[in-house]
């Protein structure tokens, strides 16, 4: 009994050591994420996405790449720009690049990956984004595009934003939305992001390394040992994984360092992290905007580029001697030292107030409006419940911990 309650504290400890190492790195994240949507509108980006050319097809990778990180709200946005004459590839483009190529998920892979990681995840984007063209040129499905246009509609029509970004910038009631997508956005993730960071607490306190090894075959012996159909068995687990714990990918990387740590090959971890597309509650989403056939070439079309992309950077990092070692994050003593990090919460902390009185007291003035996937009643009701579960669970945790 003591036993579990030692592990209970360390891994609320954990838990929330994690976290306040990410704090900053989600504040600044989401700030410039709300900063730029507000700025640059869905209107300007959808006139310029109408081709399955190269253009578009960059246009619709930059665009997301200055989006938000939210996969439900990249799904939606997907939506509206292919719904309103954008490119199916360049709507692709656009959903995997907001979700792999966004600013804030580099800056939390940062904190707990390391840099090697960060330049394989916007690489993977890259090749996601390449490989899932490659694939549509191949297959061509002319009609489940006609399918799913057919059974989006034409879609309502929306006032367009023409301010110049200087008048933008001046403008206290841009500002007041600014304020106000900072806020959704933490309402977008904060289940996600929770449920995350407890569960990666829990697996470094309670998961024992045999776990890892059972469910990832090979793992711990070295990334060069890996064989080919060892590496596959990792980055088809990987996805495998990610959607049991159905959770975002910024609540994923605490958990995506957990995985490295434990032995799981630099390819199983990519899979893992590039992931949060190929999950039910996407799935579904999918196929309420486009329809159940649509949905699930959606589906095959990401899951066979994500477990290509993730093979590739395993062995090009691999041949240039670019795999890291794997991260030493259970070093409760670090997490609350006064150092850098402590400095820069404090400063981020200030920031976040600043934005959240702007959004708060100037919501009654201005009109904002974030169009949201439709999400499933039941399963929001269940990741709430989660995550007021966990914070139960952190709090005494907690207590166990320093009593």
């Amino acid at each position: 009994m003591n036993s579990f309650i030692d592990k209970w504290g360390e891994a609320a400890y954990t838990s929330v050591g994690f976290f306040w190492m990410a704090l900053w790195a989600f504040i600044l994240g989401y700030a410039l994420s709300s900063f730029i949507q507000i700025i640059v509108t869905k209107e300007r980006m959808q006139g310029a996405m109408g081709k399955s050319d190269l253009k578009s097809v960059s246009l619709g990778t930059f665009f997301g790449f200055i989006s938000s990180s939210c996969s439900f709200s990249a799904l939606a946005t997907t939506k509206t720009l292919f719904q309103k004459g954008a490119s199916f590839v360049a709507s692709i483009a656009f959903l995997l690049a907001s979700t792999n190529l966004v600013i804030e998920l580099g800056i939390i892979i940062s904190i707990f990956l390391g840099w090697q990681f960060i330049v394989a995840e916007y690489i993977g984007g890259l090749l996601l984004i390449g490989i899932s063209w490659l694939l549509i040129l191949m297959i061509r499905p002319k009609k489940l595009i006609e399918e799913a246009r057919k059974n989006l509609g034409d879609g309502e029509e929306s006032n367009t934003d023409k301010k110049s970004f200087l008048a933008k910038i001046k403008s206290s009631e841009s500002w007041a939305k600014i304020g106000m997508q900072y806020g959704m956005e933490w309402k977008m993730v904060w289940k996600d992001v929770t449920i995350g960071f407890t569960i990666a607490g829990i697996v470094a306190a309670f998961v024992p390394d045999s776990f890892f090894e059972t469910l990832f075959i090979n793992t711990g012996t070295g990334q060069s040992s890996f064989s080919f159909l060892v590496l596959l068995e990792h980055v088809i687990i990987g996805p495998v994984v990610a959607f049991l714990t159905f959770i975002g990918s910024m609540g994923n990387i605490p958990l995506a360092a957990l995985l490295f740590g434990k032995g799981v090959s630099f390819a199983g971890v990519m899979a893992f992290i590039f992931s949060d597309l190929v999950v039910f509650p996407v799935l579904r989403i999918n196929a309420k905007y486009y329809g159940w056939k649509m949905s699930l070439f959606i589906l095959f079309l990401l899951f066979v580029a994500l477990i290509i992309s993730s093979l590739l950077l395993h062995y090009g990092f691999h041949f240039f001697d670019l795999i890291p070692t794997a991260p030493n994050l259970i070093e409760q003593s670090e997490h609350f030292k006064i150092n850098y990090t402590f400095f820069m919460n404090i400063a981020f902390l200030i920031i976040s107030g600043v934005l959240v009185y702007l959004g708060f007291f100037k919501k009654s003035k201005v009109h904002h409006h974030k169009e949201m996937a439709p999400k499933s009643k039941w399963l929001e009701l269940l990741l709430r419940w989660i995550a007021i579960i966990s914070y139960g669970w952190l709090f005494i945790g907690l207590i166990l911990k320093f009593i």
